[in-house]
Order: C-alpha cells, then sequence, then structure tokens
C-alpha cells in the first residue's frame, strides 16, 4: 500500500469510529441507519467478489446466503431463543452447510450453466420459504428482539449494532486481503486464468473452488445475520435473484479483484438508491446508465479507473 493509501485508510477508519458520535451530535439518525446497511451489504459483496473477481465464479444467487443468515436469526427468535453466539452459529454453519452441498454440484459446471444452476438453488429456497406459513411465508417475519451478545452489549443501541458491524466489516476485508495472497489465493488466482494449466500441475482445483465457494458463502452469512438484526424483519425477498444481481452490480461498480472494491461500490449503490430517489423516480435509469458505463469503459471499476487515471498523472 502506498504512504497516501495508508493515510486515507487511517483517516477511513477514524472517521467511521466519529460517525455515531457526530450523527448523535447533529440529530441525523438515518445517517447512522444508512451507513450501517451500506457495510452489510459491502460484507455481502465482498463475499461474492471473493467468487466472482478472484475465482472466475459468477453467482446470480448469492443472496440466498444472505437470506439463510438472516432467517437464523428469525426461526431462533420465533421460539425466544435469543442468543446471539447461538444464532450467528446457525448463520455460518447453516450457510457453509448449503455451500457445500450445492457446491458439489454447481462447481461441476461452467460459465451459463454455472450462472443457472445457483440462480435454480437460490430459487428453490426462495420458493421453500415462501411455503413455509409458520415463519410468516410470503409476507415474512418480525423479530422483536435482537441477538443478545452478553453482559455489556446492548444490539438494540443502534450505535452499539453499528460498531459491531463496522469490526466485522474490517475483520471480513482483512481476511479476504490475507486469504487472497496466501498460497491458497494463488492457486484461486491460477485457476481463474488457466484451470487446465493447474491441472496439469497437480492440483485438485476442485477443491479449492468448493472450499472459496464454502468461505464465500459462510461470509454471506455474517452479513444475513447483521441483516437481520438490524432491519428486525426478514423475508423470502432477501434472497430473490434481483438482491443477487444487486451485489454483482456492487463488485462491477468499485472494482472485482480488489479488496477495497465491493465496498466502494456498496456505498455508491445505496447513495444512488439513497438520494436520487428524491430527485426523480427513474432513478433505477440512472443507475442503469452508470453500470452500462462502467462495463464498457472502466475495465476493473471505478477503483481500476482512479488506478490507471493516478498512474497516467505521476511525472
Amino acid at each position: 500500500m502506498s504512504k497516501s493509501g495508508g493515510w486515507f485508510a487511517v483517516v477511513t477508519v477514524l472517521g467511521a469510529l466519529l460517525l455515531p458520535f457526530w450523527a448523535e451530535y447533529a440529530g441525523e439518525p438515518f445517517v447512522l441507519d444508512v451507513i450501517i446497511r451500506l457495510m452489510i451489504l459491502a460484507i455481502a459483496a465482498s463475499s461474492l467478489n471473493l467468487i466472482l473477481g478472484y475465482s472466475g465464479m459468477v453467482s446470480l444467487g448469492h443472496a440466498v446466503f444472505i437470506g439463510i443468515g438472516a432467517y437464523a436469526v428469525g426461526i431462533p427468535a420465533y421460539y425466544d431463543l435469543n442468543s446471539g453466539w447461538l444464532q450467528l452459529a446457525a448463520a455460518l454453519g447453516a450457510s457453509g452447510f448449503f455451500a457445500l452441498l450445492t457446491g458439489l454440484i454447481c462447481l461441476r459446471t461452467r460459465g451459463a450453466y454455472f450462472i443457472m444452476i445457483t440462480l435454480a438453488f437460490a430459487q428453490m429456497m426462495y420458493f421453500i420459504f415462501v411455503s413455509i406459513e409458520e415463519y410468516g411465508g410470503d409476507d415474512g417475519l418480525v423479530i422483536y428482539s435482537r441477538s443478545e451478545m452478553g453482559p455489556g452489549v446492548d444490539l438494540d443501541d443502534n450505535n452499539q449494532l453499528y460498531f459491531l458491524v463496522l469490526f466485522c466489516l474490517i475483520a471480513v476485508m482483512i481476511l479476504i486481503h490475507r486469504l487472497t495472497r496466501s498460497d491458497f489465493g494463488q492457486v484461486i488466482r491460477s485457476i481463474k486464468i488457466n484451470e487446465v494449466r493447474m491441472q496439469a500441475l497437480g492440483f485438485d482445483t476442485f477443491r479449492y473452488r468448493l472450499v472459496c465457494y464454502v468461505i464465500s458463502g459462510m461470509i454471506c452469512g455474517l452479513a444475513g445475520w447483521l441483516l437481520g438484526n438490524f432491519t428486525g424483519f426478514i423475508s423470502p425477498e432477501m434472497m430473490d435473484w434481483t438482491r443477487s444481481g444487486e451485489l454483482i452490480a456492487m463488485v462491477l461498480l468499485g472494482g472485482a479483484a480488489t479488496v477495497v472494491g465491493p465496498l466502494l461500490g456498496a456505498g455508491i449503490f445505496i447513495g444512488v438508491e439513497t438520494l436520487l430517489p428524491d430527485m426523480t423516480i427513474y432513478w433505477h435509469l440512472y443507475l442503469g446508465i452508470l453500470l452500462i458505463i462502467v462495463a464498457k469503459f472502466g475495465r476493473g471499476g471505478l477503483l481500476g479507473w482512479w488506478t490507471r487515471w493516478q498512474s497516467r498523472s505521476r511525472p
């Protein structure tokens, strides 16, 4: 990381730490809610980036793990089991198990077939939860109490929930940074470039891709656990294919195969979603135009464009 990049990271983290105090002082609790949602979606987008950007696996059903993580909060809470650690373990375990089972099938396909089969599994889960009337079906399920994490921690306080989400986001970004620069990450990157050559060198590419897929699913399950606590309401709509499309848009907008890209993409997406509806009901049109421009001219997303601009501006 360059010196300017290091200073930027320090200032960003300090700003994030001070934001709740500013929001309380300025009487702007809505800003805190927006940033919490942004960070949760950044975690989910980062998990997708792990398989899309670094591994070349385009999943149109990745939001299913958000739904699984959210229902891991809602279903235990429905039975008055409010232990946050129990719910978190359920979210990570269920997401990882579902990723393992579906990955054993999905990862034997390539290209459009992989996209369609991930979509098929996600829609299956969507309709399963729609059909379960006990947990609200299509109407969703209200969570009346947030997770109980132990003495001194009260997630009903939005400030404490904010710092928990911030901690999880930083931890996920560090994990992905370390993982993608490890020997495992180098193998995954190489498989994306030339899988046949990696197989000829003796690597079990299927196993590497499966492990990567399971890790990605568990990280997204963590985002679902956080989102369930934040919204206090869950529904099958969380795992609809359109939500997966939004995650893909965030990754591509910010920059695939970068640690910061999904966070930047989530920030742009939430910013457009929050600010433009006050100006026009056609805000989706402008978001679509931005995506087309980035896809056509911004190889590597906005972060890639910024990096290339900086390299050209240097003497």
